[in-house]
């Protein structure tokens, strides 16, 4: 013996928030791909400055800045790598490719 299932019915703005698919990354990977010469180069370009802006904030607490902060303003307990990837994005880096 089978339920029948309910019928959902969605308003026009809720039905209208599953049109356009939301990215993982903000900014989009698409954009960010333009600053590296490859998808592996922009992981490494973006650990590194995530790890340089992690050791910051550790560092704060004992008074020592071997490393510079977020050049852009970091949202409500934001990762450091979302930060990274928004500096990349805004060509805020200057980056070496195989340092």
């Amino acid at each position: 013996m089978s339920t029948p299932h309910a019928a959902v019915d969605l308003d026009s703005s809720a039905a209208s928030a599953y049109d356009t698919p939301l990215g993982i990354t903000n900014p989009p990977i698409d954009e960010l791909l333009d600053r590296a010469s490859s998808k592996y180069a922009l992981v490494i370009y973006a650990a590194k400055r995530a790890r340089q802006i992690n050791d910051y904030y550790n560092q704060l607490g004992d008074g020592i800045l071997e490393y510079v902060g977020p050049l852009v303003e970091p949202g409500l307990q934001e990762k450091p790598l979302s930060i990274a990837m928004r500096e990349i994005h805004a060509d805020l880096l200057e980056h070496t490719e195989g340092e």
